[in-house]
């Protein structure tokens, strides 16, 4: 709906974001994996402190389908539509945008008039979104200046290329592909760019039928998953340049660009080494005139009696970190690190981004450890540290333990009990798990998460 005046949750800068009121709501994707037929569907969280329901899932609306498997998702409109050169300041934050990773159909949700009611007013069956873009498997969800962009992971074979495509604001309507010039690039995942600098980057995991039915032993242990970041130019949309991190790191995953559009370098989390099973966080950046990427952090695998370890781990004898996901502080200073098999979540001074400090460290969950909250003393948890999100002001986080139901059979074997924590963060760094905040999902499992009127990876912001 058109707005005379720009939607109040739009900000020019990430600094006058960070400013913003603390949110009172999340959005939470709530996946069906129990064989029981049901649908996923998306959940409302309170999360305000001062309300009777805090902690708990106060909201629901269930997809009309069963089988979508509703993975990442995100808003129509954002703080990038401020940006000069592609202004819509009379969009309005309101439908979120959300993809099935199996059905391949998209859903557009109104949060509005009442956000605890949220109503599906739109499907788009898959079949119109490989007719128009030839894509299947939509993942990453970004609103530009000018559209809605998605990634995708593969094309309606199943196979490659995954890639880009758009969608218009206002009335939904896929318009294309988003790439005019692939290059080389087959392999897709995520994506974010640099406004100021007209760049995007792309990541890599696998294709549908790579990744669809769990980790493949032959194609990791063959170096096959993703491990490139793809630099393209983003009014021409056209590929410029190929980074390769080396086939032994597999799965190069989440992408952090710097918040600050003057600052050119961001981060990316690649889930596993096939040396010696660490996980690591690399650092890309601009440097004479040509993008680069360097290794900042590594996260060493944890050695584990095999007897305890699931089938697929149990030749190795340890538990891998497996980084799943990343999230950077909106004053570009922490960066949060889930690592989903050994159930740690970190945070790292990142001002300096080439010499980051380790500031803070939890554990929940694990495949080993099964860490306990708080709030419930004694209580084994499986799963781990998965999705995590950023409050604007960078004071809150939140994550929750599933991450795609074929890998989850794998990785725990004995079924995901979903949960979703929060933790408070220190101003100079340091993390406390909130004992009152312990969000249980029951048959359903919790996946991403988005906060009302935005977060740390929801806007681009074209001012400093």
């Amino acid at each position: 709906m058109p707005l005379w005046r720009p939607d109040p949750t739009f900000y020019p800068s990430p600094k006058m974001a960070m400013q913003a009121p603390p949110e009172k709501l999340a959005f939470v994707a709530m996946l069906n994996a129990n064989g029981n037929k049901k649908p996923d569907a998306m959940g409302v969280v309170d999360v305000d402190p001062a309300s009777s329901g805090y902690g708990r899932i106060v909201g629901q609306v269930d997809m009309p389908n069963v089988g979508d498997e509703l993975h990442h998702f995100g808003w129509n409109a954002c703080s990038s539509c401020l940006c000069p050169y592609a202004p819509h300041p009379h969009v309005e934050r309101r439908y979120l945008i959300a993809g099935g990773i199996q059905s391949s159909r998209i859903h557009i949700i109104d949060t509005k008039p009442d956000p605890r009611r949220p109503e599906i007013v739109k499907v788009i069956e898959p079949e119109t979104l490989a007719a128009r873009a030839g894509y299947t498997s939509p993942h990453t969800v970004h609103c530009g200046p000018d559209g809605i962009y998605l990634s995708a992971l593969g094309s309606t074979t199943g196979d490659g290329p995954g890639g880009i495509f758009v969608m218009d604001h206002d009335s939904f309507d896929i318009l294309g592909n988003w790439e005019l010039d692939l290059g080389p690039q087959y392999l897709a995942y995520d994506f974010w760019w640099h406004l100021g600098y007209d760049t995007a980057i792309t990541s890599e995991w696998g294709t549908p039928n790579m990744v669809g039915h769990g980790v493949n032993p032959e194609i990791l242990l063959g170096g096959g998953y993703g491990h490139k970041l793809h630099v393209w130019d983003l009014r021409r949309r056209r590929h410029t340049q190929e980074i390769d991190l080396g086939s032994e790191y597999q799965m190069a995953l989440e992408l952090r660009p710097a918040h600050d559009p003057r600052r050119a370098y961001g981060f990316l989390g690649v889930v596993v080494s096939l040396k010696d099973l660490s996980a690591s966080i690399w650092a890309w950046h601009k440097s004479n005139g040509n993008w680069g990427v360097k290794k900042i952090i590594d996260v060493p695998a944890e050695p584990a009696d095999p007897e305890v370890l699931p089938p697929l781990l149990k030749g190795f004898g340890a538990v891998p970190p497996l980084i799943t996901d990343i999230n950077l502080s909106l004053d570009d200073r922490f960066l949060y690190v889930s690592c989903w098999g050994t159930g740690e979540f970190l945070q790292y001074d990142v001002s300096d981004p080439f010499q980051p400090k380790k500031t803070g460290s939890t554990r929940l969950g694990g495949i080993v450890r099964h860490a306990s909250h708080p709030g419930r003393p004694g209580e084994a948890l499986n799963g781990g540290p998965q999705m995590v999100e950023v409050s604007r002001d960078g004071r809150r986080v939140y994550f929750t333990n599933s991450l795609y139901a074929p890998w989850d059979a794998q990785f725990y074997p004995e079924g995901i009990r979903s949960w979703m924590v929060k933790v408070d963060a220190g101003a100079e760094g340091g993390m406390t798990l909130d004992p009152k905040f312990f969000v249980e999902f029951g048959d359903l499992r919790g996946h991403q998460v988005r906060l009302e009127g935005g977060d740390a990876s929801s806007d681009s912001y074209c001012y400093a």
